[in-house]
């Protein structure tokens, strides 16, 4: 598999993948684990005073705490293990640092997990993550309503005043409509009281300005209509006379 990364300016750019695995292992350089510990206590056996050597009850002790904290980091791995595992097919928003300093989400399913030097990874999308990283787990139907309602709410505020809509705006406003009417109730749930009362303004400002427009039509047609009456007549009278 080829590595690929993003260039910019003739420099390699970091992926968010990348950082967030680079701080991982940073943070495991930093902590200490049954393998630091266990040098240290061959450091201290090996460079200890031959005159007063370490005796057997406090070896027994310290091999007694080593004992503890490789049994305490196994658990910890095993925990970590079953809950990354119970990730797989969830959806997720993995919180990384962008370039700025800013935090920065990336989402999608976590399709695998994988598990390096006893440490669990999630895979979004063919790229690593570090557990820790994970910030919030999202239900599928629970993402969706609310991306449906902020689009809807989005496009709904970006009309004019309702008292300055015209009929430009009507298609708009009935797909608007159609939408909030197709919703379950649930997906409505999300929809804002406020934004709801907005929306039937607009309906009601577009009724209002079709059923002036459709009297208008009428009354065109209305004077039209007299209008050639009276020129037959006239028509007529004169064909009389001749």
């Amino acid at each position: 598999m080829a590595l690929m990364a993003p260039v910019e300016n003739g420099t390699v750019l970091e992926t968010e993948s990348q950082k967030s695995l680079k701080k991982e292992m940073a943070a495991s350089k930093n902590g200490m684990d049954k393998d630091a510990f266990l040098q240290l206590l061959v450091a201290q056996m090996q460079y200890q005073d031959p005159l007063q050597p370490t005796s057997n009850t406090e070896f027994i002790s310290q091999y007694a705490q080593f004992s503890q904290v490789e049994q305490m980091q196994n658990l910890a791995s095993t925990s970590e293990l079953a809950r990354a595992t119970s990730l797989v097919g969830e959806h997720v928003y993995v919180k990384t640092t962008g370039s700025d300093g800013e935090p920065k989400y990336i989402y999608g399913k976590v399709d695998y997990v994988a598990y390096e030097n006893n440490k669990a990874y999630v895979s979004i999308e063919e790229s690593l993550y570090s557990l820790d990283d994970v910030d919030t787990v999202v239900d599928l139907e629970y993402k969706n309503a609310y991306d449906k309602a902020y689009d809807f709410t989005t496009r709904l505020n970006k009309l004019p005043n309702p008292t300055r809509v015209d009929l430009s705006n009507a298609e708009e406003i009935d797909e608007l409509e159609k939408i909030y009417n197709e919703m379950t109730d649930y997906e409505k749930s999300f929809i804002a009281t406020e934004t709801v009362k907005n929306l039937n303004k607009y309906v009601e400002r577009i009724k209002e300005l079709r059923a002036s427009a459709e009297e208008g039509d009428k009354e065109d047609g209305t004077e039209g209509g007299e209008s050639g009456e009276d020129t037959g007549s006239q028509e007529s009278e004169g064909a009389g006379k001749a």
